[in-house]
Order: structure tokens, then sequence, then C-alpha cells
């Protein structure tokens, strides 16, 4: 992975098939800490009533969100785009994030201070090409 300034890798799994690039379709999953080790928070009636229904999974104990985006479309954090930029699929990164590339100056009001490293990890569960994406699959 080229490291973007801001982004510390802390783990790596590479994965198998073409890395991830610009354009590609990405279903991945998050999990993501403060600094300190506290999992920020998905499992508020609140938080889980903004996810559509099976947009959580569960497994070995834990809980994480599901996603999807194009990569290059600028719909995730900075820090987790970055980061899926060069992933392959069945691939696992876990990095610290400065504030600027995670939740910035404000935070997120009662569960992300002000200015906040995040770590997160990111397990990258498939990958579709944009011709793939074309035909329907």
């Amino acid at each position: 992975m080229k490291i973007k300034k801001g982004i510390q890798l802390i783990d790596e799994v590479e994965g198998i098939g073409k890395a991830a690039s610009k354009g590609d379709f990405l279903r991945f999953n998050i999990r993501a800490f403060l600094r300190k080790g506290e999992e920020i928070p998905i499992n508020t009636i609140e938080d889980r009533a903004a996810w559509p229904e099976g947009s959580i999974t569960k497994a070995g104990g834990a809980e994480f969100i599901n996603f999807s985006s194009r990569l290059g479309r600028r719909d995730n954090i900075a820090a987790v785009e970055y980061t899926l930029h060069g992933m392959k699929a069945g691939g696992y990164r876990k990095i610290k994030a400065s504030p600027h590339l995670a939740y910035g100056k404000e935070g997120v009001p009662g569960k992300v201070p002000k200015n906040a490293v995040i770590v997160f990890e990111i397990w990258l569960r498939e990958l579709v090409t944009p011709n793939r994406v074309r035909d329907g699959l």
C-alpha cells in the first residue's frame, strides 16, 4: 500500500486477485475505533434505524457494517477511500488515520470527539470491475 500522509498502516493481509482501482465497485466491511481502543458505536437504536436491513453482519462475536461503493467517487471517509485502493478481495487492512482524513475538526457529536485519531479495520469482501457492473453483476 502506498501510504498517504496522515495514514499509518498497522496490519495487512493481502487477499487474492485484481487490486482495487478507481471505478471498481467494492463490497467491504468496516469497524472503527477511537485511539484508546473504544469502538465507535453502531449498536444504538438510533444508529441501527439509520442502516437498511441487512447492513450489519455479525461474525466472531463482532458486528460489521456492510458497505458498497464505487472507488474514486469519494463516497467514503478519505482514509477509507485511500486504504481501499490496491486492496484485493479477501484482503484486510488496519490503519490509523489522522483527523483530517477521518471525522475532522468537528467529529461526530456524542460518538467521535473533535480532532480524533481513528483506527479503521477494513475487509474487502468483493471487487467488481466496471465491465461486470455494466453487465448487471
